[in-house]
């Protein structure tokens, strides 16, 4: 083994045991996570071991947005008398194989760049608060997020090979990911659109009829069973609303934007994005300060409702107000806009993400490590093969990372 290659797994390693120490320390970096274990999360799982019909005919009366699926998976090593902590520690391990599959994706996709920096790349998941949050305290978005990341890794194998296959694999892993955290099911357009033009007309019908059978006993569920448990939940300060279609659009483009902007801020400040980027912003500035003047007229997000993002927050701390956000939104707004002018597809996901979100709060838990992923994969035209040739790129990711566990240490610790 060489030397190199024995760094990268002391490095692993590592990073495995600060979160198996963050595990018995019961960390919650993002603040609910341990709330949501508590209040969301283990009741329905206790009582799915008990009750498995009435839980599941009854499961919208406990206030919980997400499917019930990985909860029913869960509270069957209750049946076996695993006990809660044992539970928890089978769902960190689960939780790994995001890292894993997010590598295989990165080899298929990066086949020029040496090895170890994408496991470089990688690894750093372990340092996203979300993932370490929520691999701690079992929740449905990280299993939902692996089966979408696996969804990504065979939509890639078909766009190398043009294997039909690896359509109907895209398709049915993006299926199970919707089942265990319905948010990604909206993402079958994006893939739809990316292969649709590339198969016959009768395939398509096939590929449409294919997966609306795989997703009819979630429709039935929620349609004719009448457990809407999309719609469960409250808002703080907002009357416990839990969500409105009439949601205000101008708080999500601003709020995630911002929040796409955070995460992906290591490529803004790459010379060559950066310096396409202020050529972009000068050459569309009207187009820009008209837009955002529009959507910061109409924002009306409260820091009561919680969430918001890091900047969102870091006005409030500083200067009590929204106008710090309001000059950064501008930026950021500017940045998801270069980015969806490079490659139209990058807008529909874009748009795509924004309808994922039907409620009216928005955490970083939602987009992280998500956006990490989508950028390294399926993001079009953004020069990610060249960001990647140098380390001190990635090691870039690597501090912003540790900023990010640091301001939720500070919020976690000092603030709340």
């Amino acid at each position: 083994m060489s030397l190199n290659n024995i760094k990268i797994l002391l490095f692993s390693a590592f990073l495995y045991f600060t979160l198996l120490s963050g595990f018995f320390l019961n960390e919650s970096l993002n603040g609910g996570a341990y709330k949501d274990w508590l209040g969301s999360n283990l009741n329905p799982i206790k009582d799915f071991s008990k009750n498995f019909y009435e839980t599941l005919n009854n499961y919208d009366k406990y206030n919980h947005r997400h499917s019930p699926v990985y909860l029913i998976f869960l509270s069957t090593f209750l049946r076996f008398d695993f006990s809660f902590e044992t539970l928890r520690l089978i769902h960190l391990h689960l939780s790994i194989p995001l890292i894993i599959v997010f590598y295989k994706c990165l080899c298929l996709k990066f086949k020029n760049i040496e090895k170890s920096y994408l496991i470089l790349l990688a690894l750093v998941i372990f340092l996203s608060p979300t993932f370490r949050s929520l691999s701690i305290w079992p929740d449905s978005r990280l299993p939902g997020l692996l089966f979408f990341t696996s969804t990504i890794y065979f939509f890639l194998k078909y766009e190398e090979t043009k294997s039909e296959k690896f359509i109907w694999l895209t398709s049915l892993f993006l299926v199970i990911s919707s089942y265990i955290s319905p948010n990604f099911s909206l993402f079958f357009f994006y893939f739809f659109y990316n292969i649709f033009k590339q198969i016959s007309f009768s395939k398509v019908l096939l590929f449409f009829l294919f997966n609306l059978i795989l997703a009819s006993p979630m429709f039935v569920y929620i349609f004719i069973m009448d457990v809407d448990f999309l719609s469960s939940g409250g808002t703080p300060a907002l009357d416990n609303q839990s969500f409105s279609f009439n949601y205000n659009f101008a708080n999500k483009i601003l709020l995630i934007s911002s929040i796409i902007f955070f995460h992906l801020l290591p490529v803004l400040i790459w010379k060559k994005h950066f310096i396409n980027f202020l050529s972009f912003s000068k050459k569309n500035i009207m187009v820009i300060f008209v837009i955002s003047g529009i959507l910061i007229y109409f924002f009306n997000y409260k820091i009561e409702y919680t969430g918001g993002g890091v900047f969102f927050h870091l006005s409030y701390l500083f200067f009590e107000n929204n106008y710090l956000f309001y000059i950064i939104s501008i930026i950021s707004l500017s940045f998801v806009l270069y980015l969806c002018k490079l490659n139209i597809k990058n807008s529909l996901f874009f748009f795509i993400l924004i309808l994922t979100n039907i409620q009216n709060t928005v955490y970083h838990k939602y987009y992280e490590p998500l956006l990490l992923i989508v950028f390294f994969t399926i993001f079009k035209d953004v020069s990610a093969e060249s960001f990647l040739k140098k380390k001190r790129n990635i090691l870039s990711i690597y501090a912003l990372s540790v900023f990010f566990i640091v301001t939720k240490i500070y919020k976690n610790y000092y603030l709340i």
